[in-house]
C-alpha cells in the first residue's frame, strides 16, 4: 500500500487517540503537505522537533493497527463488499447491488 495512502487510513482509524498537538502537528505535516520548517516555524519549535513528532506519532499509530487491525477489517471489507458488487451487477441483481452500494457508502 502507498506510504501516504497508509498513514492516512491509519489516521483516520487512530487519530483520535493523538494528542491535539501531535494532531495538529501530523494533519499539518502528513495531510496538508506543510514542510517541516513551515510547521516548526509556525508552533515555535525546531524543524528537528517535528520530525521526530511525525516518526512517533507514526509508530504510535502503527501499534495502534498492529493490536486492533481495523484498516486491515476495513480493507478487508471493502474488498469483499466490492466483489459482491461485481457479482451481483454480473448477475444483475439489483437489490444486491444496491446494499452492497449502501455499505461501501459507509465504509
Amino acid at each position: 500500500m502507498e506510504k501516504f495512502v497508509e498513514q492516512t487510513l491509519l489516521y483516520d482509524f487512530y487519530g483520535e487517540l493523538l494528542t491535539e498537538r501531535q494532531q495538529q502537528i501530523y494533519e499539518n505535516v502528513v495531510l496538508e503537505d506543510y514542510s517541516l520548517s513551515e510547521v516548526a516555524e509556525d508552533l515555535g519549535i525546531s524543524r528537528q522537533g517535528v520530525h521526530d513528532m511525525i516518526k512517533r506519532c507514526n509508530r504510535t499509530l502503527e501499534g495502534y493497527e498492529a493490536k486492533l487491525h481495523l484498516v486491515d477489517k476495513f480493507l478487508n471489507i471493502r474488498s469483499q463488499v466490492h466483489r459482491i458488487h461485481e457479482l451481483a451487477e454480473q448477475y444483475k441483481v439489483e437489490e444486491i447491488a444496491a446494499i452492497s452500494n449502501l455499505i461501501l457508502e459507509e465504509l
